[in-house]
């Protein structure tokens, strides 16, 4: 039976990009596609299940390069997103549904062993949520929260709302991402440190919560932060299915700082590219050294 460091589980996405300036990029990418590039090409072993219409999608060319192995189920639809930015930081946006796949649910997932099941879904109804108490007996459990926050109405229009079944679902993860505005949802405190701690008291064994400007983990213990130093915003698009897969692979093999370190170093070199991350784990470290002269001791 084939081994992973983590697998991937969520949909990938026909997406519509368009920025403040009017400039229009479409690409087929999704969580399970950044989180690949960064895990892989940082040298875990990585595993990928999404699903799409083979007739409107094909998976293959967007995780060319990446290193992940990707196991696919036909759908009757891809997943579709419109998303418009407002800002050239890319903070404000207003994203639209153009299609939905079809749920995931655990008895689909692939015949394979693996250390960290990592569930990214997009939108409510992508991950059947029952999969996160079923995945904890086989292994830890990763959880993206946009994916039992973002909601799509009939007209497509996504907006947020708290995840009702959260405290019975939290103290199955092992690790929950979350951004700034998705844990005050969550816990109803704009506080961030607040917020982590609220989160982790409510059963969460680690949370991760990512800012425009830093980066913050905690685990009932340690509450460390690291600044995000992107000397550039070209790839933001991305940015925190990229840091919770760089954190969750590396945590699998060194502590807290550690991990975050190199998730934050990673975010933000990979936010001077548009793109999944496509460099490697070399090139990570060389940024630390260069960037983060001051955490060098701790990788």
């Amino acid at each position: 039976m084939k081994k992973y460091d983590v697998m991937i589980v969520g949909p990938v996405s026909l997406d519509h990009n368009i920025d403040c300036e009017g400039r229009e990029r479409r690409e087929l990418g999704g969580a399970v596609v950044a989180s690949g590039f960064a895990a892989a090409r940082s040298g875990r072993r990585t595993a990928v299940f999404t699903k799409f219409n083979p007739g409107t999608a094909d998976a293959e060319p967007a995780f060319a390069g990446s290193g992940a192995e990707v196991y696919w189920k036909t759908s009757a639809s891809t997943c579709a997103i419109r998303n418009q930015y407002f800002t050239p930081d890319k903070e404000k946006r207003s994203c639209t549904a153009m299609g939905r796949c079809d749920g995931f649910f655990f008895d689909e997932l692939p015949r394979v062993e693996t250390s960290v099941y990592h569930f990214a879904g997009l939108m409510t109804g992508d991950i059947d949520e029952r999969m996160i108490a079923e995945a904890a007996g086989y292994g830890k459990v990763a959880v993206d929260v946009q994916g039992f926050l973002r909601c799509a109405g009939e007209d497509g229009a996504m907006t947020f709302r708290d995840w009702e079944n959260k405290r019975l679902y939290l103290p199955h993860i092992d690790y929950l991402k979350t951004d700034a505005a998705e844990a005050e949802i969550l816990t109803g405190v704009s506080d961030r440190r607040r917020a982590a701690r609220i989160l982790h008291r409510w059963g969460a064994s680690e949370v991760l919560i990512t800012h425009n400007t830093e980066v913050l983990a905690f685990d009932g213990s340690q509450m460390r932060t690291c600044p995000i130093r992107a000397r550039n915003l070209s790839g933001r698009t991305g940015r925190g299915d990229t840091a919770f897969a760089g954190y969750i692979t590396e945590r699998q093999y060194g502590s807290l700082s550690q991990a975050l370190l190199y998730c934050t170093a990673l975010v933000s070199l990979k936010m001077e590219s548009a793109g999944p991350f496509r460099g490697t784990r070399e090139d990570v470290l060389e940024y630390v050294r260069e960037f983060y002269p001051e955490y060098c001791g701790q990788v």
